[in-house]
């Protein structure tokens, strides 16, 4: 049985409460299945948390509240700032648009365009995923993967 330390192996598909698929292995960006160590905190807090006690082969379904997802959407991570502020580019500015920004520290992190005005864009800070409940269908493919 799967318990905290285990490196384990899984086929996912995820998706949200309207049933649009947000996320699988099975096919697109991550057309492989998942491997991670359970309870390394490489994937979100419900996940971890959902496959312990599972065993190989096992199938389940599950779903996860944002809190143990990507938290709940915080509104003061969206900020106004004026177009002036974004790097010079040639593409269009638009909503959803995704672009790349630096913390202090130097470290980059992904802003969605939330809204774009005549003068100003909001960029919000929040995961793409946060205030969402997360349905997942996994199947345990090995509980004991070796390097």
């Amino acid at each position: 049985m799967i318990k905290k330390g285990n490196k384990i192996s899984l086929d996912y598909e995820g998706r949200f409460e309207s049933g649009e698929v947000f996320d699988t292995s099975e096919h697109g960006d991550h057309s492989h299945p998942l491997i991670f160590e359970v309870g390394s905190g490489r994937v979100i807090p419900g996940f971890d948390k959902a496959v312990i006690g599972m065993k190989k082969g096992e199938e389940k379904e599950f779903e996860i509240e944002p809190e143990e997802a990507y938290g709940k959407y915080r509104s003061e991570l969206a900020k106004k700032v004026p177009k002036s502020a974004l790097p010079p580019s040639n593409m269009k500015i638009t909503e959803g648009m995704m672009l790349m920004a630096n913390s202090p520290d130097g470290v980059q992190f992904p802003v969605r365009i939330a809204k774009v005005e005549r003068e100003f864009v909001v960029l919000d800070m929040n995961h793409p995923l946060a205030g969402k409940k997360l349905i997942f269908k996994i199947k345990i493919l090995d509980e004991n993967v070796k390097e």
